[in-house]
């Protein structure tokens, strides 16, 4: 292990020299490239995921002096595979910059996918509203590429922090968003049950007993075979219990619905 620290530091000394020579055409900063890539390599043989880390990110700095911006985000990917050994925050910063690359050359779904590993980042961290930010323009850009699956599976997963938050119209729209886009969809159309009963469940959670009924009549028109399902069941009992005031049929309601279909796995 000591070998490949050792070679990896004499490469990136080479490297750091044919840098502060003379080159010609911007050679010498793919030279330098080469090279750190080299050291990089030999320090990610030795675990040295810091030292990687940081050769990628002058790798990065050899390629937009090159102007090959491409290569300059991948570099930053390459960073950000390090960082994450051992610090999920300069991961996330490293997945930034990168973002900011593919998003100037054009190159939307790879802006997307690691828009969506920092918001990732940052659930797994548990900085919430940083995770919501990054997975909302993550699901817009997949959107905007015609990717509507992967737009709407991480939607939910922005939903879902919504009401974690106990943001619940927000998390609602969303939920009810995606329901409608899925309906027409043969491959999607299956989830819109348990879809609008998370949407039913957030509406639960504001405790509005019109606003739940209004949603219920609202779902039957996006859904009209809503109203004939156990998940449509659950809710309207759940709703008519919290107007009664009766918890002990509001926890029969879930405890029936849930010996048939375990809550939150569909």
């Amino acid at each position: 292990m000591g070998d490949h620290e050792a070679r990896g530091d004499d490469t990136e000394r080479k490297a750091d020299k044919k840098l502060s020579g003379w080159g010609l055409f911007g050679s010498k900063y793919e030279d330098a490239a080469d090279l750190y890539d080299k050291a990089a390599n030999f320090f990610k043989l030795s675990k040295n995921w810091n030292r990687a880390a940081s050769v990628y990110i002058k790798i990065a700095n050899c390629h937009m002096k090159g102007d090959s911006k491409h290569e300059a985000a991948s570099a930053y990917v390459e960073a950000a595979n390090c960082y994450k050994k051992f610090s999920p925050q300069e991961a996330a910063q490293a997945l930034d910059q990168a973002v900011n690359l593919f998003l100037e050359i054009g190159r939307l779904s790879m802006a997307a996918r690691y828009c969506k590993d920092i918001g990732e980042i940052y659930q797994q961290e548990q900085d919430l509203e940083k995770a919501s930010d990054y997975l909302e323009r993550a699901a817009d850009l997949f959107d905007s590429e015609g990717q509507t699956s992967q737009s709407n599976t991480i939607k939910q997963k922005v939903a879902e922090i919504a009401a974690q938050l106990e943001q619940y119209p927000k998390a609602t729209e969303i939920f009810e968003e995606i329901a409608r886009q899925s309906i027409n969809n043969n491959l999607l159309k299956y989830s819109v049950r348990g879809i609008l009963l998370n949407a039913g469940i957030c509406q639960l959670c504001r405790a509005d007993a019109v606003a739940i009924q209004n949603s219920l009549e609202r779902y039957q028109e996006i859904d009209p075979t809503f109203s004939g399902t156990r998940e449509y069941k659950l809710l309207a009992d759940l709703a008519a219990s919290m107007d009664d005031g009766d918890i002990a049929k509001f926890t029969d309601a879930i405890k029936e619905f849930d010996g048939m279909t375990r809550l939150g796995k569909e």
